[in-house]
């Protein structure tokens, strides 16, 4: 399985939901990934999700 870099769009599951972002940061066992907009504040909502736990999308 190929790793991702940054600017891939990604999908992953959190906390049962399917979700899609975009790769912003690469590390040896995960990326970081940018998936949207905080309701309450002006932020990115931004986790960590490891290389085994996503797939590519294009």
């Amino acid at each position: 399985m190929a790793n991702a870099q940054v600017g891939d769009k990604i999908s992953f599951k959190r906390d049962g939901n399917s979700l899609e972002g975009v790769v912003t940061g690469v590390r040896e066992n995960s990326v970081m990934v940018q998936y949207g907009m905080s309701k309450d504040k002006d932020e990115p909502l931004i986790t960590i999700v490891n290389h085994k736990n996503y797939k590519i999308t294009k």
